[in-house]
């Protein structure tokens, strides 16, 4: 994939960066870290500039954030609740206040959530989805979007020019903390699976 990536970058130049970007947020397997690297590295050898590069990096990340904003806003809370309240529901064993209680949750925190879930790789991506779900003010959500994918990309573009030849052994270093970033989540979203099955089904198994 690393080598199909410098190639497009490499034909379309900023279209290419942009494209890749969008396709990233909305399908996280495309390693960001790949692409704002080497485009770091592309400002010394083409006519590519710095900020250019940042601004369309910026630019590729909200919109593909905004198309995952629209499938969240498909699947509105009110959907969410039929569903529960359907034999998907009644499986799981959940309820309309686990859901409540999700959607309170997220409106109290999800402006810091969505900012600095910006830095973690594909949850930078899938947080968009319950912003759109529990229906986040637009212009709020593109600004904290654009806010921390900015630094984001300020800094991973930045790393590739300075960098140089050795890019790629700097997008291997974030793709490494990408890795242990994910299983730390896999960890704890399992850490809190088992909590809530212990929790619903022991309650169960008691009465």
């Amino acid at each position: 994939m690393q080598t199909m990536i410098v190639d497009f970058i490499d034909q379309f130049g900023y279209l290419g960066v942009f494209l890749l970007i969008t396709l990233e947020n909305v399908f996280p397997p495309i390693p960001s870290e790949i692409v704002l690297t080497f485009s770091g590295f592309m400002t010394l050898h083409s006519s590519m500039t710095l900020t250019g590069v940042i601004i369309v990096a910026t630019a590729g990340s909200v919109a593909g954030a905004i198309i995952l904003y629209a499938v969240g806003r498909l699947l509105s809370v009110e959907r969410l609740e039929r569903l529960i309240d359907g034999k998907v529901g009644r499986l799981l064993h959940f309820k309309r206040s686990d859901l409540e209680k999700a959607e309170r949750w997220f409106v109290k925190r999800g402006k810091s959530t969505l900012f600095f879930c910006r830095f973690i790789p594909i949850v930078r991506s899938l947080i968009s989805i319950p912003a759109g779900t529990t229906k986040m003010p637009f212009i709020q959500f593109l600004f904290l979007t654009a806010a921390g994918t900015l630094i984001w990309n300020i800094v991973l573009v930045t790393l590739g020019q300075h960098a140089g030849k050795a890019w790629a052994q700097v997008a291997g270093y974030v793709d490494t903390f990408a890795h242990i970033t994910l299983i730390v989540l896999i960890v704890l979203i399992l850490a809190g699976v088992a909590y809530f099955v212990k929790t619903r089904f022991g309650k169960k198994a008691r009465k």
